[in-house]
């Protein structure tokens, strides 16, 4: 990675940081309503909205991240393996387990040629 890129990295990641502490200034100096603790009280739409858009922003993650793999697809092993996580964590199987499980099904089609 470039200097270049390191830096114009480095400085959207400080304007994000940045940007929640001004934008809660700009909303109470603008709205003027803030909640019992203090906080900036808003809309229950914007509020929605902002849960769907985390939710929306980590499957598309997952999904990236699980299908593939140096611009290609990735075969089945790879989202075998993250299927076997995520219905492991979603049964509550404790975390080192659901690694171990995940890492084996991925281990175990590869060593039986599954790409």
């Amino acid at each position: 990675m470039t200097v270049t890129a390191m830096l114009v990295l480095a400085a959207g990641t400080y304007g994000f940081r940045v940007a929640g502490p001004l934008l809660r200034q700009w909303l109470v100096r603008r709205r003027g309503n803030t909640g019992e603790s203090g906080e900036v009280a808003l809309p229950p739409r914007l509020t929605e909205l902002m849960s769907t858009a985390a939710t929306v922003l980590l499957v598309a993650l997952i999904a990236t991240s699980s299908l593939t793999s140096g611009g290609g697809f990735a075969g089945v092993a790879l989202p075998a393996g993250v299927a076997t996580a995520g219905v492991l964590a979603w049964r509550k199987v404790p975390f080192v387990f659901v690694v171990i499980a995940a890492a084996g099904v991925a281990a175990g089609l590869r060593a039986l040629g599954v790409p």
